[in-house]
């Protein structure tokens, strides 16, 4: 195969394009932001599986030096009563631990590594429309440039460009909770800063941790109709607090107060899926990430999950001997995996989950390893 382009250089386009680059294909990174920052308000976490997938293609360093480490959780109820407590994952490895980190330093990170090997990376680009022909696939921008390649790689996220090519009809639907994201310096100390800790609330299911730097992140996810599209889009953080405030305090905790603290860095969206089925891929094009099976932030794995699709797409491609065999391959491995993570986050989210003192396995757990193992088959 000649040349390979990505679209959407978020985690999953940018992982992307240095496991392809890694395997020895030719591949460039076309990114609609004019910069790799857009959303840094927004933090997430990247669990072992995650790191485990940056590990394999040398790309761990640069996400370690962002955020910190998290080794432990400990679950609340409303009442303050802790119901449980356990380690996060690999959390004796500190290359696996899990990271919190801000969304837009994750994209910048990985965006920054795949240039400095390399890479093209080229912002600014927003897709339109692709076109499939016998020998090739063709990406038409907004600018009015186009791009040629062997095979094209959507990493476009939610609201895929992509997507409409391959699966016109599908379209993403609301899992059943608003998310609110924030950041603050005012909130107190709570306890280490290498634990996270959720909150089971009357009304809200809430989660905070602190960097060592002093700054306490924290999400609620909160069941009800979704927000509009103004809502989202002009809503302001005095509003979002005077939302969620009441309705903490309905608990004796301190999630109210850290709220209260937080002054401008507060996000909100509507908590989203795909629907499991849908199609992946065409002839010459195959959706990744969020592109391909977004789920509800409920289980904290959006992230992680494109991590593991970056390798295991690069390796597919490296080992197959054929295009079509290769993305079959890549498809018969992830699918089981990423909607089994779909269905139990939006059951999460629904309140519909079946809560379970040890977690189920999901599928594929118990060959992951051998999966991303870069110099394994």
């Amino acid at each position: 195969m000649g040349r390979l382009l990505v679209i959407g250089g978020g985690a999953a386009g940018s992982a992307a394009a240095l496991a392809l680059h890694k395997a020895g294909f030719d591949v460039t990174v076309y990114e609609a932001h004019p910069d790799a920052a857009e959303d840094i308000g927004a933090f997430l976490t990247l669990a072992s599986n995650g790191m485990r997938a940056l590990a394999q293609i040398d790309a761990a360093p640069a996400v370690t030096a962002l955020g910190f480490p998290l080794t432990g959780m400990r679950m609340l109820d409303g009442s303050g009563t802790q119901r449980a407590a356990r380690p996060l994952g690999d959390a004796e490895d500190p290359a696996l631990r899990y990271r919190c980190l801000r969304r837009g330093d994750l994209n910048t990170a990985l965006q920054t590594e795949a240039a400095r090997r390399g890479i093209p990376v080229r912002h600014g680009a927003r897709l339109v429309s692709v076109h499939e022909g016998p020998d090739s696939v063709t990406a038409h921008f907004a600018d009015g440039t186009t791009a040629t390649a062997d095979l094209l790689i959507g990493a476009d996220g939610l609201n895929s460009t992509v997507r409409r090519s391959i699966a016109p009809t599908a379209r993403p639907r609301y899992a059943g909770e608003r998310v609110f994201y924030g950041r603050t310096t005012d909130a107190p100390r709570l306890g280490a800063t290498d634990v996270i800790t959720f909150i089971r609330g009357a009304s809200v299911a809430f989660g905070h941790t602190a960097s060592p730097a002093g700054e306490t992140y924290w999400f609620a996810r909160v069941a009800g109709d979704p927000l509009t599209s103004e809502e989202i889009a002009h809503g302001t953080p005095a509003r979002h607090r005077d939302l969620l405030v009441p309705l903490l305090r309905e608990d004796t905790t301190p999630a109210a107060g850290i709220v209260a603290a937080t002054a401008d860095d507060i996000l909100v969206t509507n908590a989203t899926e795909l629907p499991p089925g849908m199609p992946w891929r065409s002839a010459r094009c195959l959706l990744i990430g969020d592109a391909a099976h977004a789920a509800s932030p409920a289980t904290g794995q959006g992230a992680s999950m494109a991590l593991e699709d970056a390798v295991i797409l690069a390796k597919a491609l490296r080992d197959a001997p054929d295009r079509d065999t290769a993305l079959t391959a890549y498809e018969n491995l992830r699918r089981p995996r990423v909607e089994h993570n779909i269905t139990v986050s939006g059951n999460i989210s629904r309140g519909t989950h079946a809560r379970q003192a040890v977690p189920a396995p999901r599928p594929g757990d118990g060959d992951l390893i051998e999966q991303l193992e870069w110099n394994g088959r």
